[in-house]
């Protein structure tokens, strides 16, 4: 009689569940029509209209724009600034996350806030610190260039400013996974009598390689396609502190449309790789999530 009360009790439930998270077929069709539309208005026709616009002019008119010396120069500074922030990056948010999720020490609560720090700061407020702090006026920036060291209006303060509005990206990713995964296979590794870089090169990063990848995806691709932070301190000299989307911004100014476009191309076709490759971590992610809870 019990066994028969609970049956109908669980079956009841699941009727309950199923019938609480089913729509009609028009609410779903709605919905999912929306969202369709959404994409198709902000994400997918934006990328054709750069696309077209990129080679409106001829693909000989597009590599002329893309093997000018400003645009050249603009490129290799993007890539200078990401070359190093996302390695930097991926030191700080493993230290960061291993501190987090495998320690209990005081102001942890503290450390966390200041990573999420450049989220609730706008990044062109940022650019304005950093200029308060490295200008030739500021706290330090009179220091260094009596050394002979300038940081605002050069690579430097490129660097530095690129540097604080990624830095949560990594660190934000792996705290989570690793506060999932725990600490048993670490504690039980240094049992067995492995050190601490065996610990972390056997069994940590195994663990924690797709979200790793995912933070590196998320940082790279903000570090490239940065503006706020980096318009305020580059100065904007054409050649020598322009990153891509400043030189993008320059050329738009100018009314030169077809180079404009052909630069943004690029950053376009970065944020598809980003989006294809971010889709495989995070299904990654997800499926090495669901093995642990299993």
């Amino acid at each position: 009689m019990s066994g028969t009360v609970t049956l109908q009790s669980n079956k009841t439930n699941t009727v309950t569940r199923t019938e609480s998270t089913t729509e009609s077929p028009v609410i779903r069709w709605l919905l999912i029509g929306t969202a369709l539309l959404f994409l198709l208005f902000f994400l997918i026709l934006p990328l054709i209209i750069v696309f077209q616009e990129a080679f409106a002019g001829g693909i000989n008119l597009f590599f002329q724009a893309l093997t000018d010396p400003d645009a050249l120069a603009a490129i290799r500074l993007t890539l200078f600034t990401a070359a190093i922030v996302v390695p930097v990056n991926i030191i700080f948010g493993i230290c960061a996350a291993w501190a987090i999720s495998k320690f209990r020490f005081k102001g942890k609560s503290v450390l966390i806030t200041l990573i999420d720090l450049p989220f609730a700061v706008s990044p062109v407020i940022a650019g304005l610190i950093f200029i308060l702090i490295f200008g030739s006026r500021g706290w330090l920036g009179p220091w260094f260039l009596s050394h002979g060291i300038q940081i605002i209006f050069a690579t430097p303060g490129i660097v530095i400013a690129t540097l604080f509005v990624t830095f949560p990206f990594v660190a934000r990713e792996l705290i989570p996974l690793m506060q999932a995964q725990g600490t048993e296979e670490e504690q039980a590794a240094r049992v067995l009598g492995a050190s601490g870089w065996q610990t972390f090169f056997r069994v940590t990063l195994p663990n924690i390689k797709w979200g790793l990848i995912y933070g590196i995806i998320l940082c790279n691709a903000r570090a490239m396609g940065e503006f706020g932070a980096v318009s305020v301190v580059s100065g904007h000299i054409r050649g020598y502190t322009n990153t891509m989307p400043l030189h993008v911004e320059i050329l738009y100014n100018e009314y030169n449309f077809t180079a404009a476009f052909a630069i943004a191309s690029l950053l376009a076709l970065l944020a598809l790789v980003t989006l294809m490759v971010k889709s495989i971590a995070e299904m990654k992610v997800s499926g090495g999530q669901t093995t642990t809870e299993l």
